[in-house]
């Protein structure tokens, strides 16, 4: 007897399974990181990280111009001062390198969504997210620096903040500092459930962050909770996020999803330096189809539930996806 039933059927040719596809990647899914750093020409290629560079303001005008044509909505800056101390003032110096990168790009490209990420780890001397006193990640002191930064970046024309220091209540001081200073139509994107993971360690060779002692595990999430992530989703809710992020993505698709069910709100996820890595150095080494495991590894993460996916994979996948 045959079966009643063949799902086959609906797979049996591309155009049919393009008409059932129940989640379709495009462009404007993606967010573009970009690592801006002082001077000019440069265009310093990140070792761990194939295709991803430190970039001088001019050229990362000539990236976004890029970015653009390609139907990528945003990318989101990371800055590489010149000087770092204790207190990372560079982070919110009116001239420094991300706050210049925004009036650049947004002179250049208007249109494109300039997303700034707003932490102190890439301009403190002992490479953590605050103030240290003994050892220890000041949290309190912290959120006034932070203020400081957002503010900055809001002021040279950022579209949109998005801090990523883990502090508690640092998305309730960023609003009241841009409510307070007339920016009150800058959103924030929160890093809601950043998990201390150890995918981010080509990240800090290209952000120049790694912590000079300890590890971020005060602060950052502890990797087997999940539940947890959902408390500090509803607390940056709470403090007025307006996006929340779930990061590093792909060993958190659970997170996501979780997120997704339980809050009516936009969800980015950060397809993570080293889920990047790994797939260019297995594609290197000829062990896999890059193109095909890159946009699957994004489709799964927009499956799980992300309506946004910061990726340096954004423009190989973007030309693929027309």
């Amino acid at each position: 007897m045959f079966p009643i039933h063949r799902p086959r059927r609906l797979r049996r040719t591309e155009a049919i399974r393009r008409m059932v596809r129940e989640t379709v990647l495009t462009p404007d899914d993606l967010i573009y990181p970009l690592f801006v750093t002082t001077g000019k020409g440069v265009k310093k290629p990140i070792s761990s990280m194939p295709g991803c560079f430190q970039q001088s303001t001019d050229e990362v005008v000539k990236t976004v111009k890029e970015i653009h044509s390609l139907g990528i909505p945003s990318v989101i800056l990371f800055g590489i001062p010149e000087h770092k101390d204790e207190l990372g003032s560079s982070a919110y110096d009116p001239n420094g390198v991300v706050q210049n990168a925004i009036k650049a790009i947004k002179d250049a490209v208007p249109e494109l969504l300039v997303i700034t990420d707003v932490c102190m780890c890439e301009y403190t001397s002992h490479g953590h997210c605050g103030i240290v006193n003994a050892g220890e990640v000041l949290n309190d002191p912290t959120l006034k620096l932070l203020q400081k930064e957002a503010l900055s970046h809001a002021q040279a024309g950022a579209d949109m903040v998005a801090p990523s220091d883990m502090m508690d209540g640092r998305v309730a001081a960023i609003r009241e500092i841009l409510d307070s200073e007339g920016y009150s139509h800058v959103p924030i994107m929160s890093y809601a459930a950043k998990y201390a993971s150890a995918f981010y360690g080509p990240f800090r060779e290209a952000a120049e962050s790694a912590p000079q002692f300890g590890d971020r595990r005060s602060y950052q999430m502890d990797p087997p909770n999940r539940r947890e992530a959902l408390k500090e989703v509803a607390l940056d809710i709470e403090e007025g996020a307006d996006i929340v992020m779930v990061k590093p993505a792909l060993s958190y698709l659970d997170v996501i999803s979780d997120v997704k069910d339980n809050f009516d709100i936009p969800v980015a996820a950060y397809n993570v330096s080293g889920e990047y890595s790994l797939v260019k150095a297995a594609a290197q080494l000829g062990w896999i189809d890059h193109d095909r495991v890159m946009l699957e590894i994004l489709t799964s993460i927009k499956r799980a539930g992300a309506d946004m996916i910061l990726t340096y994979f954004a423009p190989q996948a973007a030309r693929l996806l027309g």
